[in-house]
């Protein structure tokens, strides 16, 4: 793992399934470069050769930029390609299993949905970072439940990052900050805006 790693506190870049090869690769360095702090590489749909092609040359990019790049439910996969951690969901990897295959030192994000016990069970399992969201109406998971804010309050005793995730956009980001989030965990509003670096910049900047 890098020694320079950004800390858990900014924009979290998540990959959109709709691009891949070159044209990802492109878009996560520019997000890279804008300032992301975390880099998630999520593709649930791709052959396993192409997602670990992906993941290589992603691994490249963050370690270029000093960013944390982390691998969405696929330990497997993070440990292959020496990335930084892992995030899992409820249908997932449990943390402590991540934890034991890639070590001390990896990053474990839970997603914990709008469930603040779900986040208390995270830490004790070793999570570094607990997600909640979706946070509004998202079109990455047009069906996920809406979460409340309120969360990032109530977990502040946890003394780990508390990420947002869903639906996010620039001009609600402060609000979630304001709350509490310590990172923005960004798709859409990220990876479809014409310039990715200067949005990336941008998202850097509330923090």
């Amino acid at each position: 793992m890098p020694a320079d790693l950004r800390p858990l506190r900014g924009l979290y870049a998540v990959t959109p399934e709709t691009l891949n090869g070159a044209a990802l690769y492109r878009a996560a360095e520019a997000a890279c470069a804008g300032g992301a702090v975390l880099l998630q590489y999520r593709n649930k749909s791709s052959d396993a050769a192409s997602r670990l092609a992906d993941a290589r040359a992603l691994r490249a990019i963050t370690t270029v930029c000093g960013t944390s790049f982390i691998i969405n439910d696929d330990a497997e996969l993070a440990h292959e390609v020496g990335a930084d951690g892992v995030h899992v969901g409820r249908d997932d990897d449990d943390p402590a299993a991540a934890r034991r295959r890639l070590g001390p030192a990896a990053l474990i994000g839970v997603s914990c949905y709008n469930d603040a016990a779900l986040a208390r069970e995270a830490r004790r399992a070793g999570a570094d970072y607990v997600a909640f969201g979706a946070m509004f109406a998202s079109a990455t998971k047009p069906a996920a439940p809406v979460a409340d804010r309120a969360r990032f309050a109530e977990v502040a005793d946890l003394g780990i990052a508390r990420c947002a995730i869903g639906g996010i956009t620039l001009d609600r980001a402060p609000r979630l900050i304001e709350a509490g989030a310590d990172l923005l965990a960004v798709v859409s509003d990220l990876f479809d805006a014409p310039d990715i670096s200067a949005r990336a910049r941008a998202y850097a900047q509330l923090f």
